[in-house]
């Protein structure tokens, strides 16, 4: 589909170290750094209580 054969990647051992780093640096790239990780997506509103809350 993309790029060359699977089994003509491991033919030769130089093709499959090249075609394992690209796997490995695709991996890496796509993991987000930690500050954008820790920022949640929707911010909770302070004023909202529970309606079942039994300590209001």
């Amino acid at each position: 589909m993309f790029g060359t054969r699977i089994t003509t990647v491991f033919q030769n051992r130089w093709k499959a170290v090249t075609w394992s780093l690209g796997i490995l640096a695709t991996a890496y790239c796509s993991i987000p750094e930690p500050e954008e990780a820790a920022q949640p997506a929707v911010k909770p509103l302070a004023a909202h209580h529970s309606p079942w809350d039994k300590d209001r």
